[in-house]
């Protein structure tokens, strides 16, 4: 009798074991830049709920249902781009990531959530963008990053942080929306440059990294063809950083051209709607975004305004472009091992470290 209860004792806990073991394996090998574990066949409507309750509570929003499947698979999208940069009067040419992820994100504290189900009130699903620049600029390189947190019923930003290493020193700036107020801490290895100001934030401004999402329309269209709209804009701290301006709100026209052009670049032929923003400060910018789902930035090419505009040659430069090299659907995180660096051929990437 010993012996059948001993038997059955261990089938129970084995079987246990195998129930818990998946959850046990994804753990211990993810890390805290990963997303929530998702299983699709009952996490996904949980994961849903997790965004504006207006919108989740109704199921409503154009192509909600098409968002919440492709962005809660436990993947980050990326892709890469052939970078160039114009500094100190010259092309510079070097690489850039977009990286899509969405994660669970705290509205008092504006940080991701490790555990949503501890405050649940407290937690909001979040589309988090980060873009990585890697150029170089004769003996020293420049390696900046923004990473920019939207709520992902509807893009609006909630947080942005910018990061700018290179061989003179670091610069670390981050924005914090809270309604209708925006609040700055800047700190810069320059002297005068470290400052804390808080700012009106506008209900229909744009901040111009969030274009990056916004033209992409994967919930719908930010533009009809042929409409144009004009908004209030804040420069990218990438442009504001390499020309030395200092955070302020301007206004900027954005156009959605009509039709649509036939675009290459390294990663393929495309077809692509067009976008045309035109800051106050005098620069063009076009984005090229891809026709079909899922919607990439397939290139993005900024012109600096006229010398008449701004007064002075455009020896800081700043402005930049980038033409996708390549694209997968990843959980990224978890390829750090030796070997992995096989998978940046599938975003037109080699390894930044020969």
């Amino acid at each position: 009798m010993k012996f059948v209860k001993d038997v059955f004792g261990g089938v129970v806990f084995f079987g246990l074991l195998a129930s818990v073991l998946p959850y046990l394996t994804e753990a211990a090998i993810g890390s805290r830049c990963a997303p929530p574990i998702v299983h699709p066949d009952r996490d996904l409507a949980g994961l849903a709920l997790l965004a504006e309750p207006a919108l989740a509570a109704t199921g409503a929003g154009p192509g909600r249902a098409d968002f919440d499947t492709r962005w809660h698979d436990g993947k980050a999208e990326l892709n890469g781009y052939r970078l160039t940069v114009e500094r100190y009067g010259h092309p510079r040419i070097g690489r850039a990531v977009l990286i899509y992820v969405t994660e669970p994100f705290s509205r008092s504290k504006h940080v991701k959530v490790d555990d949503p189900s501890k405050n649940p009130a407290d937690t909001f699903d979040a589309l988090k963008l980060n873009l990585v620049r890697h150029f170089q600029t004769g003996i020293y390189d420049y390696s900046t990053m923004v990473s920019l947190f939207t709520r992902s019923s509807d893009f609006v930003p909630v947080k942005a942080t910018f990061t700018s290493a290179e061989w003179c020193g670091q610069v670390y700036e981050e924005l914090n929306f809270d309604g209708a107020r925006l609040a700055e801490r800047f700190f810069s290895y320059f002297e005068n440059e470290s400052s804390e100001q808080t700012l009106p934030a506008p209900a229909d401004g744009v901040v111009e990294d969030n274009l990056f999402i916004l033209l992409r329309g994967l919930r719908e269209d930010f533009l009809a063809p042929g409409q144009k709209r004009s908004v209030p804009f804040l420069a990218s701290a990438f442009y504001r950083r390499l020309t030395h301006q200092t955070l302020a709100w301007s206004t900027a026209t954005i156009e959605r051209l009509s039709g649509s052009e036939m675009v290459r670049v390294p990663a393929g032929t495309f077809e692509a709607w067009v976008y045309v923003v035109k800051p106050a400060d005098g620069r063009e910018g076009r984005f090229f975004i891809e026709r079909e789902d899922p919607h990439r930035v397939l290139r993005w090419a900024w012109v600096p305004p006229p010398k008449a505009a701004t007064g002075r040659p455009h020896v800081l430069g700043g402005t930049d472009s980038g033409d996708l090299t390549g694209s997968s659907r990843l959980q990224y995180w978890k390829l750090h091992d030796q070997g992995d660096e096989k998978y940046l051929e599938a975003l037109g990437l080699q390894p930044a470290v020969m």
